[in-house]
C-alpha cells in the first residue's frame, strides 16, 4: 500500500519516472546505437542498454531523479558500451618514476624484441623445429647458448617466471629431502608469495638456520644430515637488513656443499647481467658472478633488472640443468614462442653492453643521469605552458626515482620531475582524470602537486600528456 503524504508524492514521482524509461528494443533501433552495433558486437551494445536501464531504476528507487529521456539514456548506454568494448589489458603511460613497476607490467621491451614477438606471433616459427636438420628441435635452444655465453654457465633453460624456476629447481633437486636456508632469507614477494610456501609445494622439507640478522657457516653445517639434498641461498633483492648482521657467502656455501656432496642453489631474484655500479647504482651480484662462485644452479627473473619479458632463468652445472629439463614439471612451466622471441632478442642485445644500455628501456631509464632528466622535465614544462596557458602552475623539482619490482630497495635515484598544480579543481581530481585519459596516465601526488617523472616516459608519452592536460583544461 502506498505511503501517505509527501512520501506518497515521492512514490508516485518515482513510478512516473520508471514508466517513462524507454524500452530496450526502442533504444536499439535508434540510429546512433544501431551505428554503434556495427562497430562493436550487437550483444555488447544490448547488454550496455540493459545495464544502463537497470542502473537508472536503482537510482530512481533510491530517490534520484535522473534524466530518463530517450536521448539521455541512449548517450549513457553508448558511453557504457564504449567502456565495455575497450580492452582490459592495454597500454598506460608510466609517469611515476618507478622503472620496473610491477602493477604496470614491469619492464618494457626493446623495440627489436617487440618486432620479434610480432613476427613469430603472426606466423609459424622455428619454436621446436630445426630447419637445418629438417627435424624436431628444442625450444631451449633459442636462449640456452646465449645465457651460457653471458653468464659462463655450463647449461641453462628458461621457464615462465622466477617462482617457477625456483619451484622446478627445488622439486628437481630436493623433493623428499631437506633443504637448508637462512632464516634471514625467507623472503616474501608481491602477492604474499613466500619462499617457505614455494619450498613446501616443491616437496622439499625446509630447514631454517641462524637468526633474522645473523647466520654463520656453522649453522648450516650443524643442520646437515644424510637426508639433506640442497643448500639454498636467497638473495634478498627486495629488502635489506642493516646494522648488526652476518650472512654466509655463496663461496663458503659452495665449499661446504662440496665437502658433503650437496648441491648449492642461489635464487638471485632480480636478475642482473651487468655491473650496475658503473651507472652510480648500488652493487647487485650478477648471474655470472654466482656461476663463477660455483653455484650448481642460479635462478632469476627476466622482467626485472634484466629488462626482458616475464621469464625465469635457470643457469648452472650441465648435469643439474639436464635433470631439470627432464622433470615432469618442466613442461607445465615452459615458455611460449612470443616470450622466447622477446627473451632471445633481449639477451642478444647484452652481447654489446653499451648497445644493451641504449636499447633496453629498463637499462636506459636506470642509467639516465639527473642532468638528462632535468632537460626533459624543463622541456615538458615549456610544452605544457605553451599548450595550456595559465590553466596550470608548472615547474620542476628535484625528487627520486625508484628501480621498483622488488629490486635495489635502498637506491634513491636522483631525478627531476615536472610538478603540475591546476588553477581550478584539486590535484587529486587532476590525477584521477589523467588516469581516465586514453591512454591512461599514471602519475604521483606529493605536497599537493602532481609529479611527472620523465625517467619512465617512453618516446611520444610527452605528446599524450600535454594533449590530456589540454583536454582537461578545456
Amino acid at each position: 500500500m502506498p505511503p501517505p503524504g509527501s512520501a506518497r508524492m515521492a512514490f508516485m514521482e518515482s513510478r512516473t519516472l520508471l514508466r517513462a524509461l524507454p524500452k530496450v528494443d526502442r533504444l536499439l533501433e535508434r540510429d546512433d546505437l544501431r551505428a554503434l552495433a556495427e562497430v562493436h558486437p550487437r550483444v555488447l551494445v544490448a547488454d550496455a542498454v540493459r545495464e544502463t536501464l537497470d542502473a537508472l531504476r536503482e537510482e530512481i528507487r533510491a530517490g534520484g531523479e535522473p534524466d530518463v529521456s530517450e536521448h539521455a539514456v541512449a548517450v549513457r548506454a553508448a558511453a557504457l558500451a564504449e567502456r565495455k568494448a575497450r580492452r582490459s589489458l592495454r597500454r598506460v603511460i608510466n609517469a611515476t618514476g618507478i622503472v620496473v613497476h610491477t602493477n604496470l607490467g614491469r619492464s618494457c621491451l626493446a623495440r627489436e624484441a617487440v618486432e620479434a614477438v610480432a613476427e613469430v606471433s603472426g606466423a609459424y616459427s622455428t619454436l621446436e623445429y630445426d630447419v637445418e636438420a629438417g627435424e624436431r628441435g628444442s625450444r631451449h635452444a633459442h636462449v640456452e647458448e646465449l645465457i651460457c655465453r653471458l653468464t659462463g654457465a655450463e647449461a641453462a633453460m628458461a621457464v615462465n617466471n622466477n617462482a617457477a624456476a625456483v619451484l622446478l629447481s627445488l622439486a628437481g633437486l630436493a623433493r623428499g629431502k631437506r633443504a637448508i636456508v637462512s632464516r634471514g632469507q625467507l623472503v616474501e614477494i608481491g602477492g604474499s608469495f613466500r619462499v617457505p610456501d614455494v619450498m613446501r609445494e616443491s616437496g622439499a622439507t625446509m630447514v631454517e638456520v641462524g637468526t633474522t640478522n645473523k647466520t654463520h657457516l656453522r649453522d648450516y653445517e650443524s643442520a646437515i644430515t644424510p637426508d639433506t639434498g640442497l643448500l639454498l641461498k636467497v638473495h634478498t633483492s627486495n629488502y635489506r637488513v642493516v646494522g648488526f648482521t652476518q650472512e654466509v657467502s655463496l663461496e663458503e656455501l659452495v665449499e661446504l656443499g662440496a665437502r658433503h656432496g650437496i648441491p648449492v642453489m642461489e635464487d638471485q631474484g632480480s636478475g642482473v647481467l651487468v655491473d650496475l655500479r658503473e651507472w652510480g647504482l648500488p652493487y647487485e651480484p650478477t648471474i655470472g658472478e654466482s656461476v663463477a662462485a660455483g653455484a650448481d644452479v642460479v635462478t632469476c627473473s627476466g622482467d626485472k633488472l634484466l629488462g626482458g619479458p616475464q621469464a625465469g632463468i635457470i643457469a648452472g652445472k650441465w648435469h643439474v640443468v639436464q635433470t631439470l629439463k627432464k622433470h615432469p614439471m618442466a613442461r607445465a612451466v615452459r615458455l611460449d614462442k612470443m616470450t622466447l622471441a622477446a627473451l632471445e632478442v633481449t639477451l642478444r642485445l647484452y652481447l654489446d653492453p653499451e648497445r644493451a644500455r641504449r636499447e633496453i628501456p629498463t637499462l636506459r631509464m636506470l642509467s639516465a643521469s639527473a642532468g638528462e632528466i632535468r632537460e626533459r622535465a624543463e622541456r615538458l614544462v615549456d610544452r605544457i605552458v605553451e599548450s595550456c596557458g595559465d590553466s596550470y602552475a608548472v615547474g620542476t623539482a628535484e625528487d627520486v626515482s625508484r628501480a621498483g619490482g622488488g629490486a635495489l630497495p635502498m637506491a634513491d635515484i636522483p631525478t627531476v620531475v615536472t610538478a603540475v598544480v591546476p588553477a581550478r579543481g584539486s590535484v587529486s581530481e587532476l590525477e584521477a582524470r589523467l588516469r581516465c585519459a586514453e591512454p591512461p596516465i599514471v602519475a604521483r601526488i606529493s605536497e599537493d602537486r602532481l609529479l611527472i617523472d620523465p625517467r619512465t616516459l617512453l618516446p611520444g608519452d610527452e605528446d599524450a600528456i600535454v594533449a590530456a592536460l589540454r583536454a582537461i583544461a578545456g
